[in-house]
C-alpha cells in the first residue's frame, strides 16, 4: 500500500479487559472524566461528553486482563471491505468477515490479527455522538488521542502497519519507539521495542493546556499521583501525564500534539536525553516508575479473539 494513501481515519475506542471492573469502570467515570454510554453484565461503554465518537473506552470483567481489541475509523463501508480483501489476500488472518456492528452507533467494520496477535477493527458508518458543549473549567478528554504497543520486534511491526494499513512514520526515539500517523496528527499509534508484544499506554486528548492540567489535578487530588509528569515530550510535542490505572493500565492525558504538514515533512530521530524526553523537565525522571511499568506489561490476549 503506498504510504501517503492510508485508508485509516482515526481511532475509535480501545477494549481492555480488566480484573478490576467495578473499581476501573469508576475510575474512568468519576476521576477521568468519560461517562457510560451502554452497559451490560460485565461490559461497559464509555465515551466523552463532548466528542464525535459514541465511545472511546471498552471494559470487560474478565478474570485476566488483556487488549480486547483497537479499533479505527474508515470513511465507508467500500473502504472497509476493500481493506478486508486486501489483508485477506495478503495472508493475514481475518478474526470477523465484514458485518453490520451492534455496539453503540452501529456501523459496518471486520476485525483482523496484526502481526503480533492483537485483534484490530477497522470500520465504517458508525453513528456518530451528539456532543454538548464543554463547560467552563470542565477538564474532560475529547477523544482517543494515541495508543502505543509493545513489540519484540519493532521493525516488523512498524512495517505491517506501513504496508498494510498505509501508515506513515512521522519519529523515532532513537531506535526503541516509531510513532506512526494516517493523517495531520503527528501519531495516532506508536510501537516500542520490548521483550514481549503488550499495551504500553493509552491517552486522551484534551482541549488546552488549561484542562490537561486541571485534570491532571483532578486525578492527584483524588488519590491517583503521576507516574510520569506534567511534562511536554519532544517527539510530537505533546504535554503528558501518565497514571496508572486500578487494573495496572498505564492512561495519559495529553493535550496540543504536533501537526505534520505532508508536504515538506522529514522524518527526526530523537535522542534520550532529559531534553528530548521532556522539554519542560517538569515529569521527573521516567525510569523510577514510567519505564519498568511500561516494559513489564504482559497481554495474555494475544492471537485470542475476545468474546465479544
Amino acid at each position: 500500500m503506498s504510504d501517503s494513501m492510508s485508508p485509516i481515519t482515526g481511532l475509535r475506542y480501545l477494549g481492555l479487559a480488566i480484573d478490576k471492573f467495578d473499581a476501573t469502570v469508576d475510575f474512568y467515570t468519576r476521576l477521568w472524566g468519560l461517562a457510560i454510554v451502554a452497559q451490560e453484565d460485565g461490559l461497559a461503554y464509555l465515551g466523552s461528553p463532548i466528542g464525535s465518537e459514541q465511545f472511546s473506552l471498552r471494559l470487560r470483567r474478565s478474570a485476566q486482563n488483556r487488549v480486547d481489541l483497537l479499533a479505527m475509523s474508515v470513511k465507508s463501508r467500500a473502504d472497509v471491505d476493500a481493506l478486508a480483501g486486501r489483508l485477506a489476500k495478503a495472508s493475514i488472518q481475518i478474526d470477523r468477515s465484514p458485518q453490520a456492528l451492534t455496539t453503540p452507533g452501529g456501523g459496518y467494520g471486520f476485525r483482523f490479527f496484526d502481526c503480533d496477535g492483537r485483534v484490530i477493527e477497522v470500520s465504517a458508518d458508525v453513528a456518530s455522538n451528539e456532543p454538548r458543549a464543554a463547560l467552563p473549567h470542565e477538564a474532560i478528554p475529547r477523544k482517543l488521542s494515541h495508543v502505543v504497543f509493545n513489540s519484540a520486534d519493532i521493525d516488523k511491526t512498524t512495517r505491517f502497519y506501513a504496508e498494510h494499513l498505509g501508515f506513515r512514520v512521522s519519529d523515532w526515539l532513537e531506535n526503541i519507539m516509531c510513532f506512526l500517523r494516517c493523517g495531520p496528527q503527528h501519531h495516532i499509534l506508536a510501537i516500542t521495542r520490548a521483550t514481549r508484544a503488550a499495551l504500553n499506554h493509552v491517552a486522551w486528548e484534551m482541549d488546552d493546556i488549561d484542562g490537561y492540567m486541571r485534570a491532571t489535578g483532578r486525578l492527584n487530588r483524588g488519590g491517583y499521583k503521576t507516574i510520569w509528569g506534567p511534562g511536554r515530550h519532544g517527539a510530537g510535542d505533546n504535554t503528558f501525564s501518565y497514571i496508572l490505572d486500578p487494573s495496572g493500565n498505564i492512561a495519559e492525558f495529553t493535550a496540543e500534539m504536533e501537526t505534520v504538514n505532508e508536504a515538506d515533512w522529514v522524518v527526526r530521530r530523537f535522542g534520550l536525553t532529559p531534553e528530548a524526553q521532556d522539554q519542560w523537565g517538569t515529569g521527573g525522571s521516567p525510569t523510577d516508575s514510567m519505564i519498568p511499568t511500561m516494559l513489564s506489561a504482559v497481554d495474555v490476549g494475544l492471537w485470542t479473539a475476545p468474546p465479544v
